[in-house]
């Protein structure tokens, strides 16, 4: 049974972006709005010999740069962009605060979503650190509150590797304002449902094969067309359409 306790004490903080001043709401009562409007909590942090590594992605689904702290984080940052469900992705958008065990306890979530199920908070963590006492301790209590509210959460670890790089390679293809619309359409008019990859880039020879072959893999990473990420793209991988 969730702790009542646990739930009533949960407050946060969230900073608006651009801004070093902090507001606090109950969790219960924070506007989805004031989340989906957050800048990030912490800042970056550089050093000689840091065991993370942090960066910018610039995400389709938000139009914008998105930070993350590690390899790990920018991977939940690619399949977060990928996925057709996700409308916003905002990182470390809130300071999460709970009495539990009669002490205070504190947390940053790694990342918001927003789905087409509702908001999901997103932590990221290496499998092997899963099992360890305070990091459990952390995730059980903030699932408790985040759920209370009928939000979605999830701990993300490790996807397997070959879809991970399918990912990688196909986000080369994202930006939608370098493919031409003519191509697109031409692809789209195309008979590609159920086509393997060598004949797709074959299906509009009236535009450079280089071109269209880039075309078809923003379809892939739009979503218009789909293939079984789970092995290695190669030219026999079978494509299908999304209505």
């Amino acid at each position: 049974m969730p702790d009542q306790g646990v739930i009533a004490s949960a407050t946060l903080q969230v900073r608006a972006r651009g801004k070093n001043d902090a507001a606090s709401y109950g969790f219960s009562e924070v506007p989805v709005e004031v989340l989906f409007a957050a800048g990030p909590w912490r800042t970056f942090r550089w050093h000689l010999g840091q065991a993370h590594y942090s960066g910018s992605y610039w995400s389709a689904t938000e139009a914008d740069l998105v930070i993350y702290e590690s390899r790990l984080e920018l991977a939940r940052l690619l399949y977060a962009d990928f996925d057709p469900t996700v409308k916003r992705i905002i990182a470390q958008p809130l300071h999460l605060t709970a009495q539990v065990d009669g002490l205070t306890r504190r947390h940053i979530p790694d990342y918001l979503l927003l789905a087409d199920t509702g908001p999901v908070v997103v932590d990221v963590k290496p499998a092997h650190r899963l099992s360890k006492e305070a990091v459990a301790f952390t995730f059980a209590w903030s699932r408790e509150v985040i759920e209370s509210r009928g939000w979605g959460y999830q701990v993300w670890s490790e996807p397997p590797v070959a879809e991970l790089e399918n990912l990688r390679f196909l986000a080369g293809f994202r930006r939608e304002w370098l493919f031409a619309p003519e191509i697109l359409e031409a692809l789209d008019r195309a008979e590609l449902d159920g086509a393997p990859l060598a004949e797709a880039f074959a299906m509009a020879p009236e535009f450079d094969s280089r071109l269209v072959r880039a075309s078809v893999f923003h379809l892939m990473w739009v979503g218009r067309l789909t293939t079984d990420l789970k092995t290695p793209l190669g030219p026999g991988h079978v494509l299908r359409r999304v209505v």
